[in-house]
């Protein structure tokens, strides 16, 4: 099965500099999602929680990238990129499938 986000070098790296600190990783995952909000209807969400049972799971090295169903349907074909520097932002997703984005970048329609 492929994956439904592509990860890039840059963003597996932050990653597993970001889970350095975190505790109890065996049960839980970086959670990539999308909810409703945002200028443009939908956003994106990254943050640590637990492992559910439906939920589909990529691995950066021992780490467990995890997306619901629910949001590996807007995901699906996403890129999720790292950017650092004078005019970086963090984790940046680059969605090929979104039809409107707001001018921060942080939320899109399809």
């Amino acid at each position: 099965m492929s994956n439904i986000v592509e990860i890039t070098e840059k963003a597996q790296g932050q990653i597993l500099k970001i889970t350095e600190n975190e505790q109890n990783l065996e049960s839980k995952g970086l959670r990539l999602a999308v909810v409703g909000g945002g200028c443009s209807g939908l956003q994106y969400k990254i943050e640590f929680s637990d492992i559910k049972d439906k939920d589909n799971i990529q691995k950066v090295d021992d780490i467990s990238v995890v997306i619901d169903p629910k949001s590996s349907i807007y995901l699906k074909g996403v890129t999720l990129d790292f950017e650092d520097g004078l005019n970086g932002k963090g984790f940046v997703f680059k969605n090929p499938n979104a039809t409107n984005t707001c001018g921060c970048g942080e939320s899109f329609s399809i």
